[in-house]
């Protein structure tokens, strides 16, 4: 199948498949007499994988790594955990910045005055002196 027909069958735009063929995660198709690329029907199942790791934030490196082994025949369940534990302790590590970031945000929020505030002073965070700066 052409550029267009496999990206349609896959679910993604053309110019993805001509980047993973770019890449390496798309090994070079046969070419017709015309000069258009010919992809076998499997690769409509090697892209629905492609983007299911891309969906769960694996990077492309990782990706083609898993892709390798899978080329082998064998089953790439171990490395695909090991990637996948990696990729939870990173979520893990930003689900907690961005709760400290919270709790952040909510302190200052809470040092904001609710009646008008002051102009601010230079060098001051939120407002003029006396008028609710939390600094």
């Amino acid at each position: 199948m052409r550029v267009a027909e496999l990206a349609v069958a896959a679910g993604v735009a053309p110019d993805t498949v001509r980047y993973y063929e770019r890449s390496g995660l798309l090994a070079p198709p046969p070419r017709t007499s015309g000069g258009y690329r010919a992809f076998p029907p499997s690769a409509v199942d090697r892209l629905r994988f492609i983007q299911g790791c891309q969906r769960l934030g694996l990077r492309l490196k990782e990706i083609g790594e898993l892709l390798s082994v899978r080329d082998t025949g064998e089953c790439p369940c171990e490395p695909a955990a090991a990637l996948l534990r990696g990729r939870i302790a990173e979520i893990d590590a930003e689900v907690a910045r961005l709760a400290a970031l919270r709790a952040e945000l909510a302190r200052m929020v809470a040092t904001v005055p609710d009646g008008p505030c002051q102009d601010p002073a230079p060098g001051t965070s939120w407002c003029a002196p006396g008028g609710g700066d939390p600094s």
